[in-house]
């Protein structure tokens, strides 16, 4: 797990640290058959395409993944 923040400007609105995820340890989030996967950061959880993983990862709270999660087992979010 990654233990460093970098000191960049934030977007406007962005309440999240710029979180260093060159050490992250990266999980399949389908048991490895999914093309998505996560890592736990400073608290933080990120999500990137696993086919391509130097592209942008998405940050989440502990609270925006829950809803997130949640969303998506209801059927809110097309995860294809």
């Amino acid at each position: 797990m990654a233990e460093t923040t970098t000191q960049q400007r934030p977007l406007t609105g962005w309440d999240k640290p710029e979180l260093d995820l060159t050490n992250a340890q990266w999980q399949s989030s389908s048991q490895g058959r999914g093309d998505v996967q996560i890592a736990f950061v400073e608290g933080f959880i990120a999500m990137r395409n696993s086919a391509r993983p130097h592209s942008p990862s998405l940050i989440f709270t502990p609270a925006e993944w829950g809803a997130f999660v949640s969303g998506a087992r209801e059927g809110e979010f097309d995860l294809t």
